[in-house]
């Protein structure tokens, strides 16, 4: 009885375990411009919020127009005030379709990566 008991506890340490070091992992919440939204206006950056915290010199975003070109500022930083958004600035963009990708490292040294595009209006 003891011996089952034993092992009922060390295998609910394990899962507690692993459901905590797959919460530490820095996936998307959200996005302004929203996730695959039109924007009226150009906007004048593209934020990113993220489920943790990252690592500023390890996490970019970049955002590229229709024919795959470069069009962010190349100024990519996570916020100093707030470690869980990276943010890039943007000049004035024309009407399209514009791509967002990111890769960002978590401070659990987890690495995640992603896209998706948003849309300015005519």
């Amino acid at each position: 009885m003891a011996r089952s008991l034993v092992a009922v506890l060390i295998l609910l340490l394990a899962v507690l375990e692993a459901s905590t070091a797959a919460r530490a992992h820095s996936f998307l919440d959200r996005a302004d411009p929203r996730v695959g939204g039109t924007v009226r206006a150009s906007p004048a950056q593209v934020r990113l919020w993220f489920t943790g915290a990252l690592e500023p010199a390890y996490s970019r975003v970049r955002v590229l127009d229709e024919a795959g070109r470069q069009v962010d500022g190349g100024d990519s930083q996570v916020d100093a005030q707030n470690a869980a958004l990276l943010r890039v600035s943007l000049p004035p963009l024309p009407p399209g379709r514009y791509k967002v990708t990111w890769r960002v490292l978590s401070v659990d040294s987890h690495v995640v990566e992603g896209d998706f595009t948003f849309r300015v209006a005519p």
